[in-house]
């Protein structure tokens, strides 16, 4: 193992006490340029559209040269990266951080991205074509109580919620027409009841991993709108609407597949074919074709078995969403340069230019940034996400802070001495690039 020099714990508290400017900077650009389009926060043609509308009132508006800048998206996230942040840290018993909470907080501080990046969008064009009419700032408008008012795809986070009450009411409906009374009900009748109401009444579809690349299907409430979802996701939505019904619900890890079961004294009886199952064992109805791939950890497991995985916790389920995001984001950002790795230039230290930079999507790579965020939110010490993170930071060339995530890799953590090694180097070439950089040359970089 290799221990970290001084010169790298100095560099990350030296880091950590300065704050980091508001803005953002160009990615995927092979050479130098001073134009002026705001390439981090203008929506590309190829950027997704998740279908979410927002209630946050944005007029759009048009200005002079000398109209105020307007705010950092920072500025506009921050509310619900707060929320966000209190619902993790507030809770000492993890069992009270509401998942479904959580996940809704992430989708509307994305969403809050997005529409101020549609906004910021259409100010620009609006100037573009010359037609001054006000000098306004579009962002001062919106207090935080306004923001809050967001809606995401039509609702309000508030109203979300009570779609997962509707749910589990409906279960509870569909027990009682079985002449089942919920009180008294075993777990796999709740199970079977579920099953109906979301795939037969609802028609709810899982759509296989293997073939999701749709940021819709990983966002909780683009998931109950469309009805479509990762398989991730849609278990989430197996233990929010169980647990509302007093089933407890547990999951884990099964190699790459997120599986959910109710706790059950003979856990054998789920994998029992019924006929109420469609010729399927109900544990293979819940958790989809992953239980029958036989490439899947899955489709090894019996009862016994079930009984050898460490159960996930709430934070543990929040952490699989936030890396699926990252995941997802990640390789929309990266589909410009084909079989880009987020960490390509620790690999590459002898090709190293501040020229190479890979051609990559700046709004699916923003998105990917924020979810990382949230994720060292949650897990403070996992060094892989610093170093994912970081690494993110070098190609959106916030190189401040890029040095400081890594830094902190090497100072913090007893990581592999080859890892190391390639982080200090990549570092110190950072730190040179940094401090070669012009007040010109920042300008250039930088988008305001």
């Amino acid at each position: 193992m290799l221990c970290a020099s001084p010169s790298f714990a100095s560099a990350a508290m030296s880091m950590a006490s300065s704050s980091s400017p508001p803005v953002s900077r160009f990615a995927g650009l092979a050479h130098r340029t001073t134009t002026t389009l705001r390439y981090d926060q203008r929506p590309l043609p190829c950027s997704f559209t998740t279908g979410i509308q927002k209630k946050m009132r944005y007029p759009i508006t048009t200005a002079s040269a000398d109209s105020p800048r307007p705010k950092s998206y920072k500025e506009v996230t921050k509310p619900f990266r707060q929320m966000f942040a209190r619902e993790i840290s507030t809770h000492s018993k993890d069992s009270d951080i509401s998942i479904a909470k959580v996940l809704l907080y992430i989708a509307a501080e994305d969403e809050a991205f997005l529409a101020f990046n549609r906004e910021i969008d259409a100010l620009y064009f609006t100037r573009e074509r010359g037609n001054i009419q006000d000098q306004s700032d579009p962002s001062e408008t919106d207090s935080d109580e306004q923001q809050l008012l967001l809606q995401l795809d039509g609702k309000s986070i508030p109203e979300w919620l009570r779609e997962l009450d509707a749910i589990s009411k409906q279960v509870e409906e569909e027990l009682v027409s079985r002449g089942i009374i919920n009180s008294s009900c075993h777990s796999l009748q709740v199970l079977e009841a579920v099953n109906t109401v979301l795939f037969d009444m609802r028609g709810f579809e899982r759509i296989p991993t293997c073939l999701n690349e749709d940021p819709n299907h990983f966002y909780l409430h683009s998931v109950l709108n469309s009805r479509c979802s990762s398989a991730f996701l849609f278990n989430v939505i197996y233990i929010e609407v169980c647990q509302r019904l007093g089933v407890p619900i547990v999951g884990a890890r099964v190699g790459e597949d997120f599986l959910v079961w109710p706790k059950t004294e003979n856990p054998e009886e789920l994998f029992q074919v019924t006929t109420t199952t469609s010729g399927k064992s109900l544990f293979a109805t819940v958790n989809g074709e992953c239980v029958d791939d036989p490439k899947s950890m899955a489709s090894e497991l019996t009862g016994e078995s079930l009984l050898d995985f460490a159960v996930a916790t709430n934070r543990d389920i929040i952490s699989i969403a936030l890396s699926n995001l990252i995941r997802v984001h990640w390789r929309r950002a990266s589909k410009p340069t084909p079989g880009q790795m987020l960490t390509a230039p620790l690999s590459e230290l002898n090709n190293f230019r501040i020229s190479n930079f890979p051609l990559l999507r700046p709004q699916d790579l923003r998105l990917a940034i924020a979810a990382a965020e949230r994720l060292l939110i949650l897990e403070p010490n996992n060094w892989i996400v610093r170093r994912e993170l970081g690494m993110m930071y070098y190609y959106v060339r916030q190189c401040r802070d890029a040095i400081f995530e890594l830094s902190i890799c090497i100072a913090n953590f007893a990581i592999g001495e080859e890892e190391a090694k390639e982080l200090e180097i990549f570092v110190e070439k950072l730190h040179r690039i940094f401090s070669l950089m012009s007040p010109l040359d920042s300008d250039r970089l930088a988008v305001h």
